[in-house]
């Protein structure tokens, strides 16, 4: 299914192969990395995968080293590497006894933190790329009707090309069980399942909100110390994000917590029970799901800026701060297809001297609110965001 679907990031884990010995594709379970993975090694040869979750093929690695030595001209694909941490020691070796760049390619559902042997053995010589789900610009058509089912499925590959909504709500249901029963036991051994699902559940309900970790800990039952536990585990395999205030010295009273989101829509809306884009529109949710799907563009695009949020006790806040040097812009999300920034939004920008700022809601045609500030669709704040994040001018601001 997801070999229907060109990746975005396609370009830059070829380029990182080039320059460096070892690259690290990492994303969520099911994001599409192994398709991404196939696709490259049909391009260079020779090339070999192992799957490391195939009893098999981690038999072939019981002499790792003679193994990779019979393939030493070959790219070698090791899926799911956290299932075999043990071979990060022998592949700093090899990196450094060749000396050569392209010589693998790792493919991991956590995150660097929690693949600590990699950054540890392997630093210097490795390069992390993350693979996300679908974003709108890698799925066919960027019409109303697609975006809406990205929004309502999420972008795993199984559930937006699911042959219907309630074949996309069952793959995400079992996605979430599978998870929590087997997945994150590979770094918590003794997790409570039935307790993380529920605390996914409470996660799920509270997106979008500055984190309260003491009511969520009282309501689960557990201190403080199991709940920064399950947030990092969670947020450490793609599963939630946890953005930061921005941190400013403006004499101002800041919120200091973070806000809470899961990363995908789809899941989101699984653990939340919402079937269809009419539960959805129903639901109290709506905004803060909006919200987050753009959030994930935004964060996606621009990469290599810090993304933060901001919000002061007095009411001034905007959704999601971007910084590259001295360089700040801001992004608003507004569900409504009128949207109204609140007085709070223009104090913001005048608090941080922002002059370049974009309003992403669901509109057919972008158009300017004056003083720096531009509605747009989506699919059009997209393409000014690549233009952007790439250094290139644009007249988004000044439609």
């Amino acid at each position: 299914m997801a070999c229907l679907v060109p990746r975005l990031i396609k370009d830059r884990v070829l380029e990182k192969l080039r320059e460096n010995p070892v690259v690290a594709l990492l994303g969520p379970r099911q994001c599409g990395k192994t398709t991404l993975a196939m696709n490259i090694l049909e391009m260079i040869s020779p090339a070999i995968r192992l799957d490391l979750e195939k009893p098999s093929h981690r038999a072939m690695l019981t002499d790792a080293e003679a193994y990779f030595d019979l393939h030493r001209d070959s790219l070698v694909c090791l899926d799911e590497i956290q299932r075999s941490p043990e071979l990060f020691p022998v592949l700093r070796s090899l990196v450094d006894e060749r000396g050569g760049n392209g010589q693998f390619l790792i493919l991991g559902s956590a995150s660097p933190e929690l693949l600590r042997q990699s950054s540890e053995s392997l630093a210097g010589r490795i390069a992390f790329v993350e693979l996300r789900p679908f974003l709108l610009p890698e799925v066919e058509g960027r019409t109303h009707r697609v975006l809406e089912r990205l929004w309502l499925r999420g972008g795993f590959p199984r559930s937006f090309l699911a042959r219907s909504d309630r074949l996309s709500l069952e793959w995400r249901q079992d996605f979430i069980t599978t998870f929590v029963e087997r997945d994150l036991r590979l770094y918590v051994p003794r997790l409570a399942p039935d307790r993380l699902a529920t605390f996914w559940t409470m996660c799920a309900h509270e997106h979008g909100q500055i984190l309260n970790a003491s009511r969520l800990g009282a309501a689960l039952g557990v201190s403080g110390h199991v709940i920064r536990s399950y947030l990092e585990l969670l947020e450490r395999t793609f599963m939630l994000r946890l953005l930061p205030p921005l941190a400013a010295n403006l004499g101002k009273r800041l919120i200091r917590s973070p806000r809470l989101f899961l990363r995908d829509p789809g899941i989101l809306h699984a653990l939340l029970r919402i079937r269809s884009a009419d539960d959805l529109f129903a639901h109290p949710v709506r905004g803060a799901s909006w919200e987050g799907l753009v959030i994930e563009h935004a964060l996606a695009i621009f990469e290599n800026w810090r993304g933060s949020f901001y919000r002061t006790r007095s009411g001034a806040e905007l959704d999601l701060v971007l910084e590259d040097g001295s360089h700040r812009l801001a992004i608003e999300a507004k569900v409504s297809t009128a949207p109204k920034p609140t007085r709070g939004f223009w104090s913001a920008l005048e608090d941080l001297e922002i002059s370049e700022a974009y309003v992403v809601a669901p509109v057919q045609e972008p158009y300017p609110l004056g003083h720096g500030v531009a509605v747009l669709p989506l699919a059009e704040f997209i393409d000014w965001a690549t233009q952007i994040a790439g250094g290139k001018p644009h007249p988004a601001t000044g439609i």
